[in-house]
């Protein structure tokens, strides 16, 4: 059985989150591109402009012998504000909505786990539901290759990225 697999998460600006998980051990490559649209092969000016309804997306391989599905979700929902809809911070809009696009019926039903888990712990803390989407993993379209890797191109570039601040109970995805 393989252990290489690819998992796609939107969670705003896309260039924040892919450094989030290009650092992450198990992680063999990231790619940012677009998903959940109307169109094909969109240009980001077509995403920014809201007409396509694609999300900015990163699309993250992993060698799941090294880092499970479990261990990215739980980066996923603790590097964005999940509860804010189609907006992260001062990004405001359909592409930087929050989704999980999921391509196999382990990794639906783990996202739809962690993200039980997660809301149990945020309405604890007085926070809104979950808007995440999680659906079925549609085409993905690569994004221009300025914004591959943007981050290392432009260490000090906009991460972007608004958090909750809570901590995900990992140990409660364990059980």
């Amino acid at each position: 059985m393989s252990t290489h697999h690819t998992a796609y998460f939107a969670t705003g600006c896309f260039w924040g989150a892919e450094r989030r998980f290009w650092q992450m051990d198990g992680v063999t490559q990231t790619r940012v591109g677009y998903m959940g649209g109307r169109t094909s092969n969109p240009t980001y000016k077509e995403v920014c402009s809201g007409s396509t309804n694609h999300a900015e997306v990163v699309k993250v391989e992993f060698d799941s012998s090294q880092i499970s599905f479990e261990d990215l979700l739980v980066a996923f929902w603790q590097m964005h504000d999940p509860t804010t809809l189609n907006r992260q911070g001062n990004d405001i809009g359909t592409q930087y909505r929050s989704a999980i696009f999921f391509t196999s019926d382990e990794q639906e039903s783990a996202a739809v786990r962690s993200k039980d888990i997660y809301q149990g712990e945020l309405t604890k803390q007085g926070f809104d539901q979950i808007t995440t989407e999680i659906t079925q993993a549609p085409d993905y379209w690569d994004a221009e290759e300025y914004h591959q890797r943007y981050l290392e191109k432009n260490p000090n570039g906009y991460d972007c990225h608004a958090t909750t601040g809570i901590a995900f109970p990992s140990t409660l995805l364990q059980n």
